[in-house]
């Protein structure tokens, strides 16, 4: 045996988490988004109620009661709302936020002027509303939302500030309150931005993965083999393929259900995850087959990792719905020969195993490697 072949029977990769069973992959993604935005939602709440009570210590500092009891009032609503998004009455949750908002902005641009720069907060509405669906569903709150801004700088000016603060208080709370909006503005941005991009990642996995086992899926396996091969060939290497299949796997499905058969599939996976190393690829292939991609591995190497996994499997014993369910696989060893394709060694490693099927069944089979005799890789 190899070095690095017997050293990878000593350790265990790691694994990738698996998805629930049942669960399809868009539900996981749409339950991971929507739990990611009132994760959101709340932070934000903390973070709105903090600034009510910056602008209530403010507010008592330049003696301006009426505004000071205001930001009482606006704590109050967001704690309010904490407790209902914790409670997961996100619906009047939400409506108390916005309504604590819009009548903040407003109330407190009328006291103090259109320069405090209090009605900044509204413009923060535009990024909850933009993402909250399509067009035909966001356009009627932006108008709202743009024709309100414009009357509220309308009457602010028309009006004049009813308790008007002093110049240099006035500066102060127009820059706090900027500093806020860049700030929440940012935040918001930063945090679509990471959605998008572990949307992306997890588009990539579902193009990639198989979904049941967190095993590569057979295309991925295709992308990933080509350049092994080629690194193989230039390195005079041995590469070794592997084709497995769980053996009665219908009987299975048939006997104790299908949530049986993946349940088989899922704890079969963990183990060729655990019996390979880091270089090695695996896919689940099909259905109930498998293929091991084994960089630098001699045949009797190939061999020997063959009998480790289907003496593993042979092994193991899987509890469900009160019955123990044992189950073997029969696997088809190949060695990718010189200028071979890698469709005809897996045709190869695929009449091994067929070989080991009309056999009996649960053991390995070392296919021959061409008729010409050519050499390996």
């Amino acid at each position: 045996m190899s070095a690095t072949r017997k050293a990878a029977s000593d350790t265990v990769s790691p694994g990738v988490p698996l998805s629930p069973v049942g669960a399809s992959s868009g539900d996981q993604r749409l339950i991971s988004t929507h739990s990611a935005f009132w994760v959101m939602t709340r932070r934000v709440t903390i973070l709105a109620a903090c600034v009510d009570v910056a602008f209530l210590v403010f507010f008592l500092a330049v003696d301006s009661p009426l505004l000071a009891w205001l930001n009482v009032v606006s704590i109050g609503m967001y704690a309010v709302a904490y407790r209902l998004l914790v409670r997961r009455r996100n619906s009047p949750a939400l409506l108390l936020i916005w309504t604590e908002v819009v009548a903040h902005a407003a109330i407190g641009t009328m006291l103090v002027g259109w320069d405090s720069g209090l009605h900044y907060y509204l413009l923060m509405f535009i990024p909850a509303i933009v993402v909250s669906g399509g067009w035909r569903r966001v356009m009627a709150p932006l108008i709202v939302l743009f024709f309100s801004y414009l009357g509220l700088h309308a009457a602010a000016h028309a009006v004049g500030a009813l308790a008007p603060l002093g110049e240099s208080a006035l500066q102060i709370l127009n820059v706090f309150n900027v500093s806020i909006f860049f700030a929440m503005a940012s935040y918001t941005a930063r945090f679509y931005y990471g959605l998008v991009r572990k949307s992306e990642r997890k588009l990539r996995e579902l193009a990639t993965r198989d979904a049941l086992t967190g095993l590569s899926n057979r295309r991925h396996l295709m992308d990933l083999a080509l350049p092994e091969i080629a690194r193989a060939r230039h390195a005079s290497e041995t590469l070794s393929l592997v084709l497995a299949d769980i053996d009665d796997f219908k009987q299975i499905n048939d006997g104790h259900g299908h949530e049986a058969g993946d349940l088989v599939l899922t704890q079969a996976s963990r183990l060729f995850r655990e019996a390979c190393r880091t270089q090695d690829i695996i896919a689940r292939w099909g259905g109930e087959e498998f293929l091991f991609l084994l960089p630098n591995t001699e045949p009797d190497d190939a061999v020997d990792f063959s009998e480790r996994v289907r003496a593993g499997i042979a092994d193991m014993l899987i509890d469900h719905a009160g019955e123990t369910i044992g189950f073997t696989l029969s696997m088809g060893v190949a060695i990718l020969a010189t200028g071979e394709d890698l469709d005809d060694a897996i045709g190869r490693a695929d009449s091994a195993l067929y070989r080991s099927k009309t056999d009996g069944r649960n053991r390995v089979t070392l296919a021959p490697l061409t008729d010409t005799g050519a050499c390996p890789v």
